[in-house]
């Protein structure tokens, strides 16, 4: 990992680790069909319209900080979306899936339904297209499914499966509903009590994101 040179326009692009599983799978699967940017590195408090050389310099802080180079962890990298909202918003979108963390005995299973609140009015909790779940290490579960949104997209995304590919283990669905099933698989715990991992939620029309840890806990019977 490096940085980027910020006295040139660079534009610098990689597949995530998820894609590169999904190219190195060689089924068809590897489809690049939207793209998405985000500010990660912006710390917009550094504008300064107090600057004694005029405007033109509010924000050379920010033009002068430096920038990492793209890298393949999509856990670690374009967190913070930009989204288009209507003129004269006050408020950003944010999600509420009514859990700080989750935690499962194996075997059990959770229905999650994720909401977004300051979007589209107080009438409309829910996003039209639907909300992305990602679980970093899929093989915690014995069920990840999604529900509530009938696309090609979604409904490739949402066959149930807990194959893995080499270390790549995370997986993806779509749907305004997941559906967990924690692992009955007692080996993935080895000499551990416990199996930790992380969901990610993001609205597919606002950008609102949330990330929650998920412990599965071995059964003692």
């Amino acid at each position: 990992m490096g940085y980027l040179n910020n006295s040139v326009i660079t534009v610098d692009a990689i597949l995530t680790t998820k894609g590169r599983e999904l190219l190195a799978a060689n089924d068809g699967s590897f489809r690049i069909t939207q793209f998405a940017l985000a500010d990660d590195e912006i710390d917009y408090t550094l504008y300064n319209p107090s600057h004694p050389s005029g405007s033109q310099f509010y924000g050379e802080a920010i033009d002068g900080m430096p920038l990492l180079e793209a890298f393949p962890d999509e856990s670690q990298i374009m967190k913070y979306k930009l989204a288009t909202l209507p003129r004269g918003t006050a408020k950003l979108p944010v999600l509420n899936i009514g859990y700080d963390a989750v935690t499962l005995q194996q075997g059990a299973t959770l229905a999650i339904t994720p909401q977004t609140l300051n979007y589209l009015g107080n009438d409309q909790v829910f996003e039209t297209s639907g909300y992305s779940c990602t679980i970093a290490d899929v093989r915690l579960l014995n069920t990840f499914e999604a529900t509530g949104i009938n696309t090609v997209a979604s409904t490739t995304s949402n066959v149930n499966s807990t194959t893995t590919l080499g270390t790549n283990v995370s997986s993806t669905i779509t749907g305004t509903q997941v559906t967990l099933r924690s692992t009955t698989v007692n080996t993935l715990f080895g000499a551990n009590a416990t199996l930790i991992s992380t969901l990610t939620f993001t609205g597919l029309d606002s950008g609102a994101r949330i990330t929650i840890p998920i412990t599965i806990t071995k059964s003692t019977t």
